[in-house]
């Protein structure tokens, strides 16, 4: 059931910034910016609307839970929301990076509407092209962020108890419906109103489970393969390049057409989402970072130096499926690792930095297990991020064992995992690499030594697994730079501008560029 109450007001552009905004839209929309900007979003006089150089659509909720466009203007930059465009591998690589008007944006109006849902959110959003190759970024190959179907779509693989056999099916679902599934999945009690946490804007998909007969599990384990490109996981888990993930789907099913982040598709915003079922504007994560109005300050999450308190930024009343499932059963365990939204679980690797008990940190990559040498050697982010999942692989296997770093677990009934090495391969090598077919065979090798320690335990058959990302990663244009600050700046228009897309008029200061 998704959640049907009526939502706050939120943010509009206000009146005494009006001309500002036009005046940078006008910049923004113009032929000049055309190859490195989509579109820009805004919200005003209670309508939303999508503006792009070849045209606009303005649309409004229509008090029923969907909306009505008001008016179009030229080419709809919104018009196709289709969530099977470019499904399969040789489909995408036809269409790396396509224009506006051969793409698709699936969910499009919900998703621009419930981002300014929240007090803090932009007075303009602008979404980066398919193709922008974001110098800020050090000309990264793989990028996401933006509405486009690639950008915003992730894989979603479930498989094990309680779960249909459908193998690769074509199917599409929403991040925000992943929370209400696997609680549904492990059997948490609902809400009076139906719903699994509070103010999901989810669903339970019924559709990939199969509860009948006693096959609910006992054990849930979720595993995010963070910035994955699901084309590319799909095709190698069909061609055994990734047997630990072949194994869950032919356990069950393997959604071909992905999930869809929320707007934007980014990192932390949309960890968030999947552990909350709640879209960044209503659970509050808005991005990796974002102007508060109401403290007059910034808010940066989505660093080392923040994940431990990140979720502070949370919404008032926000849940977890943590947070469900301790409410079904007292005494249930549940655990986050590697994992900032860590809402409410018992065992947390946050929580030790939290405490200032800072888990063993290897010195060196290159002589880990399923890490790949010739990419470890030259490239600082797939070193790190090998060490931080190893570390990850590390702390579940203990817990699985049913002991780490001296200290007792019992048998989790909810595990999170969390895998960072995929989004560092896909954006520095591109998601088609051959860096990122190797960051997913490491990962798929970690998983693999997860899986094995809860078959040691001997509670593999009462197991369910979900194995999904963030977001989804498209292939950069490396010939198409730019920088829309710049262009704003030589146009007189001050606007502070964090996260690379929420422009914030009337404050003081510069934005976070990431």
């Amino acid at each position: 059931m998704t959640v049907t109450e009526p939502r706050p007001t939120g943010h509009q552009l206000p009146e005494e910034h009006r001309a500002a905004a036009e005046a940078a839209i006008d910049v923004l929309c113009d032929s000049a910016l055309e190859p490195i900007v989509d579109m820009v979003l805004l919200h005003r006089d209670d309508a939303y609307e999508a503006r792009s150089h070849h045209g606009s659509v303005r649309f409004r909720r229509d008090g029923q839970g969907g909306y009505e466009v008001l008016e179009t203007s030229g080419d709809d930059p919104l018009a196709d929301q289709s969530t099977d465009r470019f499904t399969g591998l040789d489909a995408e690589l036809d269409n790396r990076h396509p224009l506006r008007a051969d793409n698709a944006y699936p969910h499009a109006f919900d998703h621009v509407a419930q981002l300014f849902d929240s007090p803090a959110t932009p007075d303009l959003c602008v979404l980066h092209s398919a193709r922008h190759n974001w110098e800020d970024h050090g000309g990264h190959l793989g990028e996401h962020g933006s509405l486009g179907v690639l950008q915003a779509r992730a894989p979603f693989v479930i498989g094990g108890a309680g779960v249909r056999n459908l193998g690769l099916t074509p199917k599409s679902l929403r991040l925000v419906d992943v929370a209400p599934t696997v609680a549904a999945l492990l059997g948490c009690a609902p809400h009076a109103d139906g719903t699994y946490v509070t103010g999901q804007d989810g669903e339970a998909r019924f559709d990939l489970l199969d509860l009948d007969g006693g096959r609910r599990p006992k054990h849930v384990i979720g595993f995010l393969f963070d910035g994955t490109n699901p084309n590319v996981l799909y095709d190698m888990a069909l061609r055994g390049e990734a047997p630990n993930v072949m194994r869950i789907i032919e356990m069950g099913a393997a959604c071909e057409h992905g999930a869809i982040a929320s707007l934007p598709t980014i990192t932390l915003a949309n960890h968030t989402t999947i552990l909350t079922g709640r879209h960044p504007g209503h659970h509050g994560i808005l991005n990796n970072a974002w102007y508060d109005r109401a403290k007059g300050e910034q808010v940066i999450t989505n660093s080392s130096a923040t994940w431990p308190w990140a979720m502070n930024a949370l919404s008032a009343g926000t849940e977890s499926i943590h947070s469900a499932v301790r409410r079904t059963w007292s005494d249930a365990f549940c655990v986050s690792v590697n994992e900032p939204c860590d809402l409410d679980a018992q065992y947390s690797t946050f929580d030790f930095f939290r405490r200032g008990d800072v888990p063993p940190i290897p010195s060196r990559a290159d002589d880990l297990p399923h890490t790949t040498e010739r990419f470890v050697r030259p490239s600082k982010d797939y070193s790190w991020s090998s060490v931080i999942d190893h570390m990850a692989t590390d702390q579940a296997v203990g817990v699985w064992n049913g002991h780490y770093r001296d200290e007792q677990y019992p048998l989790p009934k909810f595990c999170w995992v969390n895998f960072t090495l995929t989004d560092a391969a896909m954006h520095e090598g591109g998601p088609h690499s051959e860096m990122a077919a190797a960051a997913v065979r490491d990962s798929d090798g970690r998983i693999g030594e997860i899986m094995a320690a809860i078959e040691r335990r001997g509670v593999f058959d009462d197991c369910a697994f979900v194995l999904m990302a963030d977001h989804g990663m498209q292939e950069t244009d490396p010939t198409c730079r730019g920088d829309w600050d710049i262009s704003l700046a030589d146009a007189g228009i001050s606007v502070r501008d964090e996260a690379y897309g929420f422009l914030y008029f009337g404050v003081e200061g510069q934005g976070a560029r990431d």
